[in-house]
């Protein structure tokens, strides 16, 4: 969440922040109520204090003082729980640099590569698959219903050379590498902002345990550091993940409802950042320039997109999109993503750094997606050939073994 001084030290700005980012939260109700705690905490230091000097024989006053010290300080806890849900629908304020706007004025900074040309009919990912006996949807909704796949033969092993490529460049760069649990409790899903302003409906909720399904591993990677503190020399902490994915997709009705682009399940390489505040920025260009690295050598074209504050997510103050080019649909369609969620999910995890005069002060912290799922749909498309074969990249090639995947 944003620190209360910003509200009561300027709510016209945080505001502002909150319509930049169409969200809808009361902020003169948060002023009313942190005014209003305030106000009782100062009295009951005083009840506390006068309760410490009542002698023996005033023992009807301690009783009276001990009775208005209880009232008070329930009074102020029922205050701070409803300050504390309110300060939480806060989004992060996005960059001064961020389009205000909704996505309509998302802003393209780069593009990289050529947009293949063919010169015969292109086939989208689902019909190259199901010929190449790659992919098998019809089974996979068989047992799972629609929205999955089921990814077989080449399609499974080229999945794995992407995702083993990817590892290997990313922890190349000094990244640490954890397989992290797939399951986490509600208080590492709320630290992170990801239940707020409808986030709880795209989540698998599992409500016996009160655990969530993981929808992308830097919901793990975040908490996994709650209630702990760095040491200033070791950051940046950088570290990726990979592991499977879970979104119940809500908010999709109707979109991209065949093949693999939006599905229920997925898998992922994440990387994720602690850094110093005044790093964060740099650091973020960092995570960009690796995302844009990757995607250039594996040969898919791609566009830079910084996205308007009405697309920001509430943890993040900006963020970047890499779009691929995918020939099946002939449009340019969100791959990756990298964003910069400043010191928003470090103070609602305790994650902070010692500096070097002692003091403890909260992290930023970043994250960025190495790749999903997206990638092996791009290579398909864009690697196509007049014959139904798909030419695989030379970077995969010692991975997956071979330069080509062929119809049979």
């Amino acid at each position: 969440m944003i620190d209360i001084k910003l509200v009561r030290e300027n709510p016209e700005k945080i505001k502002k922040a909150v319509k930049d980012k169409a969200r809808d939260v009361d902020i003169d109700k948060i002023i009313t109520l942190d005014n209003e705690h305030r106000s009782l905490i100062i009295n009951i230091d005083k009840l506390r204090h006068q309760q410490k000097q009542f002698g023996k024989d005033e023992i009807d006053n301690a009783k009276k003082n001990k009775s208005e010290l209880k009232e008070l300080e329930e009074k102020s806890k029922i205050i701070e729980i409803e300050l504390e849900n309110l300060l939480a629908q806060v989004p992060n304020p996005a960059d001064d640099f961020v389009p205000v706007g909704d996505e309509s004025i998302n802003k393209i900074i780069d593009t990289v590569g050529e947009i293949p040309k063919f010169d015969f009919k292109i086939k989208d990912h689902i019909e190259l698959g199901e010929k190449l006996n790659i992919i098998d949807i019809k089974r996979a909704s068989k047992v799972a219903g629609s929205r999955f796949i089921a990814l077989k033969n080449d399609g499974a092993k080229l999945q794995m050379a992407i995702f083993q490529y990817i590892i290997d460049k990313i922890t190349s760069k000094g990244f640490d590498f954890v397989l992290p649990p797939h399951i986490i409790n509600h208080q590492s899903m709320q630290g992170m902002g990801y239940l707020e302003h409808g986030g709880d409906q795209e989540t698998y909720h599992l409500e016996k345990d009160n655990m969530y399904l993981i929808g992308t591993s830097e919901q793990v990677l975040g908490p996994m550091r709650s209630n702990e503190v760095f040491n200033e020399k070791d950051l940046p902490y950088r570290v990726c993940a990979f592991s499977p994915c879970y979104r119940r997709e809500a908010g999709s009705y109707g979109k991209d409802t065949k093949g693999m682009f939006r599905v229920h399940q997925f898998h992922k390489v994440e990387m994720f950042s602690f850094c110093k505040p005044e790093d964060s920025k740099k650091e973020h260009e960092f995570l960009l320039s690796l995302e844009k690295e990757i995607y250039a050598e594996l040969g898919i074209p791609f566009q830079v997109v910084l996205i308007a504050s009405g697309d920001l997510g509430d943890p993040a103050s900006a963020k970047y999109d890499l779009e691929a080019w995918f020939a099946g649909q002939n449009k340019y369609r969100e791959i990756t993503s990298t964003s910069n969620t400043t010191d928003f999910q470090a103070r609602r995890l305790n994650i902070r750094y010692k500096t070097k005069t002692g003091k403890n002060e909260l992290v930023h912290m970043l994250n960025g997606t190495g790749a999903s799922d997206r990638p092996f749909i791009a290579i398909l498309e864009n690697n196509q050939n007049s014959d139904g074969s798909i030419t695989i990249p030379k970077v995969l090639v010692k991975y997956f073994g071979k330069d080509k995947i062929e119809v049979k």
